[in-house]
């Protein structure tokens, strides 16, 4: 019997993963909506992919209210600030046995799910990779960085064939994928470079082509990366000391034209993921008693409002 995978949120990420899985002929179902849920169930999704070229793929697609199945794995492919609203639908979604799987730019959101869910089998991942929404039912993946990592949290006791079937299962679809033996460690490390990546480029609102030789751009993200190096490591998380230079190297790697999606969404005048990967940064090295002039300089340009509920609304201006 083939794995069932749910998608839920067919942005960038789960657009990208549902492309490549769909393409290898595997079980995907995607949870999207409006305009963008509307040509997927008439034309398939569209993939347009620096990897695997272009290519219109007949996966399903629904809303939350219409899936009435229980997912094998479920893949957590929303904006750190939704987890809240699809908490409940990743309950009605899972049986006994469902693996849950967040792919967030996020620090302990697998812990933040089963505190929300009450779910056990919830494990945590992220990901590595260009990509965004296009057009209507239209995912575009950039340059040739795709990597998913993925593990169990402390205390979990997941069977290794389990974790090994879903490696396997990616692999072939052309998703280079690592079963994490840290996978605090390797979520903190891509929460530190998506939130470098991002402040970077939404500081000088540039794409990743200026971040690429030397100036201040680049200046600016070794920076960031320094001293998010320094706030996981008092946090206690095993840090190799060439970090910075790892992470140039990813950058090097993107797409020039490429930027992150917080910048986009500050450009449009959308809710953002500032807080998290910008502020929330901050408070980390408060707590852990780093200096971060760096983060400090970055976030002097932005002001944060907090609208009267319990997820943050922000509105970005320059001061």
């Amino acid at each position: 019997m083939r794995t069932k995978y749910l998608i839920i949120g067919t942005g960038g990420v789960g657009g990208s993963i549902a492309g490549f899985l769909g393409l290898a002929g595997k079980d995907v179902t995607c949870i999207a909506r409006g305009a963008h849920l509307e040509a997927i169930q008439k034309r398939g999704l569209h993939l347009v992919s620096d990897i695997k070229g272009e290519h219109t793929v007949p996966v399903k697609a629904c809303t939350e209210a219409e899936y009435t199945d229980k997912a094998d794995i479920i893949l957590v492919c929303v904006k750190g600030y939704s987890i809240d609203s699809v908490s409940d639908f990743i309950r009605k979604a899972a049986h006994s046995e469902t693996l849950v799987i967040p792919i967030l730019n996020g620090y302990g959101t697998g812990d933040k799910l089963e505190q929300r869910t009450g779910l056990k089998n919830i494990l945590d991942g992220c990901i590595y990779i260009v990509g965004f929404i296009s057009g209507a039912g239209e995912i575009t993946q950039m340059g040739k960085v795709f990597r998913l990592i993925f593990g169990t949290r402390t205390g979990q006791t997941i069977p290794a064939e389990r974790l090994q079937a879903i490696q396997n299962d990616w692999q072939e679809s052309g998703i280079r994928t690592i079963i994490s033996d840290d996978i605090r460690r390797d979520t903190f490390i891509k929460w530190a470079f998506i939130s470098a990546m991002a402040c970077t480029g939404a500081y000088y609102n540039v794409p990743m082509g200026a971040l690429q030789s030397p100036g201040p751009e680049r200046d600016t993200f070794a920076g960031l990366s320094d001293e998010s190096t320094k706030i996981g490591r008092k946090l206690g998380i095993a840090i190799s000391d060439n970090q910075t230079e790892k992470n140039l190297q990813i950058i090097d790697a993107l797409a020039p034209e490429s930027t992150a999606s917080m910048q986009k969404d500050l450009e449009k005048g959308r809710q953002t993921e500032i807080n998290n990967l910008l502020f929330n940064m901050i408070e980390w090295a408060e707590k852990a008693g780093v200096a971060v002039p760096v983060y400090q300089k970055v976030a002097s340009k932005f002001r944060i409002e907090y609208a009267a509920t319990t997820i943050p609304c922000f509105r970005s201006k320059v001061l």
